[in-house]
């Protein structure tokens, strides 16, 4: 399954590659730094910092909101322990409760 999407893509790339061989002169304001490729290639690694750049954004982005995901589940779970541990102290601390005369259910339901 992953070839039938990952082949096009690919194809695409070699394709442009092999259409874009014109040389590119890259040079790194202040330094002297100067590197000289293909234009094919050049592209292909401005995309690829692109995405790396973009995913690490979107990556920031979620952490708050996993962050408050995780901190209520906390909350939910120590929410449910209370409930628990009060509805069986309700349990216990209840009197028994004592049902009517059948007379008086029969009285009451005719009435």
């Amino acid at each position: 399954m992953k070839a039938l999407i990952f082949a096009p893509i690919l194809f695409l790339l070699v394709l442009f590659a092999l259409s874009n061989p014109q040389i590119v002169h890259l040079t790194l304001w202040p330094t002297d730094v100067v590197v000289d490729l293909p234009l094919s290639i050049t592209v292909l690694i401005a995309m690829a910092v692109s995405l790396l750049l973009g995913a690490f954004m979107l990556w920031i982005s979620v952490l708050g909101a996993r962050l408050r995901a995780r901190r209520a589940e906390s909350r939910l779970r120590q929410l449910q322990a209370e409930i628990e541990a009060l509805r069986a102290q309700l349990v216990r601390a209840s009197p028994p409760i004592m049902s009517l005369p059948e007379a008086a259910v029969t009285r009451s339901s005719v009435s």
